[in-house]
């Protein structure tokens, strides 16, 4: 777990405020086992198998598999530069992403998404994150 103390504070500003402009069927459907940011940090290790959706030009979702990494409060994910989702994103940035791994967990968000340089310099402990993850030892 990479998040520092004010990713957490962060984060458990979102799930809250979150909650609170939750709909009825949501709030009776998962209430009692919403997690705290930590615990919800503490669930992602590693990667983790999400659904993607992405928007075409003419407003057409578009959903896929990719690969999430949790790093310090939200969702990392991987493509190609010269990937559809990819020039979806930087042409429209809004998404919305869902890991479910079971009946018992799941994650879902809705946000804007950037488009990172994983070798730029700033992104220095996300980028060893990474090869922790998916580089073999």
């Amino acid at each position: 777990m990479h998040e520092t103390a004010d990713d957490l504070i962060d984060l458990q500003n979102l799930l809250d405020e979150s909650d609170a402009l939750a709909g009825q069927h949501c709030v009776r459907s998962s209430r009692e086992r919403r997690l705290s940011a930590r615990e919800t940090c503490e669930r992602l290790p590693g990667m983790r198998l999400s659904a993607l959706a992405t928007l075409s030009r003419d407003g057409r979702p578009f959903v896929g598999p990719v690969d999430g990494v949790f790093f310090r409060g939200s969702f990392h994910f991987s493509s190609s530069n010269d990937s559809l989702r990819v020039r979806h994103i930087r042409e429209r940035p809004f998404v919305s992403a869902t890991h479910l791994p079971g009946e018992d967990f799941a994650v879902t968000v809705h946000a804007s998404a950037l488009v990172l340089d994983a070798t730029d310099q700033q992104h220095s402990l996300l980028r060893e994150t990474l090869r922790e993850i998916y580089v073999p030892a």
